[in-house]
């Protein structure tokens, strides 16, 4: 039952009832049950007319004589779920109610409460009743608020950190968006340790497994949500209600205290909707020409518009597409490089809101400069809030590998005298210079912009100091950890390792996924893995035969080993910072 509804310690509490001399008899365990409406009752079979929740109130008149009697309106009482009981002193029973009754009420865990001074049933109804309305509008206006608080998020296009921390504010209650990988994306402590909130995150998140799309995890304390949008789910979104559980830090035996009330399920639903919704908007302000080449080029990523239609565009542009060599370029910045933008005109501080598109804006103009001094012709802009594209246009396949050369030592060339001629400000920062495949057609062009930014992404990390990236110079993991944002890959990793990965958070000491990596590193060899994991080589094969039973998988299958290999290299590319 909600909490929305009070419990009934609070209704002994009120002064119409402490005005009849309370005095509990029986089941001080129950008292914090919820009480959800009010009934007066004199009939022995009440309890086939009530619903569950009820406090009922009785002067005992109509009550059975007999010992069996009492017993088993007791009984039917409990089994049907009521509150409690209240039952008037001076007309059936004099001083006290009969100890039959007050032993089967302790017994079944039944609040028992005398009324030692008379008082019209009628002041305590209206008294609870106002009582629940008034939570019931209470809970209303906090619905309202909700509703009011994340569509003006969503209007204003609000980032997943604002929407946590709002989240977190209306609920008074520790947030965490976190992927379908269980690793962080967003969270709010709210006002608790942010250690003791996230550490091991992956291990607990994992024992938290909620039935249905919207659900309560009672064991952990957990209100959890999935996230997403248009059929392709992509995290989820979590709120602790109200402590408790292993999450919480509490001791293995802690609970919390009661389901979470329906605002909070609302409320986690209408931030899932709100978080799911930014995903999909994309905010960009350019000159208008930046802006002309930034459609063509996403037309060509996307194929959003007819292939004829973007060359008639390019060419009033004086950009001729067709019959040309084409190649396409990304140029970004590496992972180690500072986000924060160096000053730019009129001294503009790193550490400002604007520093981020200052600094892609300053890219831009250097690649779109190294184009100018390579003597290239290509349509080019920023392609996403980290990386400029180019879409190169060649006379023929035999300029390619020059013209990109010069083009990369023209803009190493120009990032290093900008470092130069303004030293206060501190480097320019390195960049990869990512090239796709070279086409003969515009119609194949988007595929070759896609590799070049698969690329650029995929060589954030590598430290070879290379002029030109291209495809095979990324390899697998390289790859992977491009694509460890995409919920296709993160779905795939849940689906070859998720078993194991469930079993290794039951069993943290054994650990079988270091197990399974050691065997697929030495090439299945079980001799070579069973040394390299330092265990006995019955220990390592008795592992590997659990593996294979909590994965129902075929460990001598290449094909199968092949597929666990490629989900481990996954998941390293996701846990990867």
């Amino acid at each position: 039952m909600s909490p929305v509804f009070p419990t009934v310690r609070e209704v002994l509490a009120l002064d119409p009832v402490r005005h009849g001399a309370p005095r509990l008899v029986a089941g001080e365990g129950g008292l914090d049950r919820h009480v959800r409406w009010v009934h007066v009752a004199e009939v022995p079979d009440i309890a086939t007319l009530l619903g569950g929740g009820e406090l009922v109130l009785t002067t005992g008149i109509g009550l059975p004589a007999d010992d069996a009697g009492v017993r088993a309106f007791i009984g039917d009482l409990a089994d049907v779920g009521v509150s409690g009981l209240v039952v008037e002193l001076g007309r059936r029973y004099v001083s006290a109610v009969p100890r039959v009754m007050a032993a089967a009420a302790e017994r079944r865990g039944l609040p028992l409460v005398e009324l030692r001074r008379a008082i019209p049933f009628v002041r305590i109804t209206e008294a609870v009743h106002a009582l629940i309305v008034d939570a019931q509008l209470t809970e209303l206006r906090a619905t309202e608020e909700i509703h009011q608080r994340f569509t003006e998020l969503s209007v204003e296009g609000a980032g997943p950190a604002e929407v946590i921390r709002q989240a977190a504010e209306l609920s008074g209650c520790p947030v965490v968006l976190e992927n379908l990988s269980r690793q962080v994306l967003a969270y709010d402590p709210a006002g608790e340790s942010a250690e003791l909130l996230l550490d091991g995150w992956e291990l607990h998140s994992r024992r938290i497994r909620p039935a249905g799309r919207t659900a309560y995890h009672a064991d952990s304390g957990w209100l959890v949500t999935t996230v997403g949008a248009r059929g392709e789910d992509w995290g989820r979104l979590l709120l602790r209600w109200p402590g408790g559980g292993d999450l919480a830090g509490a001791g293995p035996g802690a609970r919390p205290a009661g389901d979470p009330p329906t605002r909070l399920t609302i409320l986690v639903e209408r931030a899932a909707s709100t978080l799911a919704l930014g995903r999909l908007i994309r905010r960009d302000v350019e000159g208008l020409e930046r802006q002309i080449h930034r459609t063509l080029l996403t037309a060509l990523l996307d194929h959003s518009r007819p292939v004829d239609e973007v060359a008639l565009r390019a060419k009033a542009l004086g950009v001729t597409l067709e019959r040309r060599h084409l190649v396409g370029v990304v140029v970004r910045h590496r992972a180690d490089e500072p986000e924060d933008a160096p000053p730019g005109e009129g001294g503009l501080p790193a550490e400002t809101p604007a520093a981020g598109p200052a600094r892609l804006r300053d890219l831009a103009e250097a690649v779109g400069q190294a184009l100018r001094e390579a003597k290239l012709i290509a349509l080019t802009s920023a392609v996403d809030d980290q990386a400029v594209g180019a879409l190169v246009v060649l006379p023929d396949p035999a300029a390619e590998e020059r013209a990109l050369l010069a083009f990369a030592t023209a803009l190493r060339r120009l990032r290093d005298e900008a470092t130069a001629a303004r030293p206060t400000a501190g480097r320019a920062g390195a960049v990869i210079v990512a090239a796709g495949a070279g086409v003969g057609s515009l119609r194949e062009a988007g595929r070759s912009l896609v590799e070049a930014r698969q690329i650029a992404d995929a060589a954030r990390r590598d430290r070879r100091d290379l002029p030109i990236v291209r495809l095979p110079q990324v390899g697998l993991t390289g790859l992977l950890h491009l694509l460890r944002d995409e919920p296709r890959v993160q779905t795939f990793v849940e689906r070859e390792l998720g078993a194991l990965l469930a079993h290794d958070a039951q069993h943290p000491r054994e650990q079988l996924l270091g197990t399974l990596r050691a065997y697929l590193d030495q090439g299945r060899n079980k001799s070579a893995a069973a040394g390299a994991a330092h265990l006995s080589r019955p220990a390592f094969y008795e592992r590997l035969a659990r593996i294979a039973r909590i994965l129902d998988a075929d460990l001598n299958s290449v094909e199968t080993c092949l597929s666990l290999h490629v989900a481990l290299l996954a998941l390293d590319a996701i846990r990867t910072p």
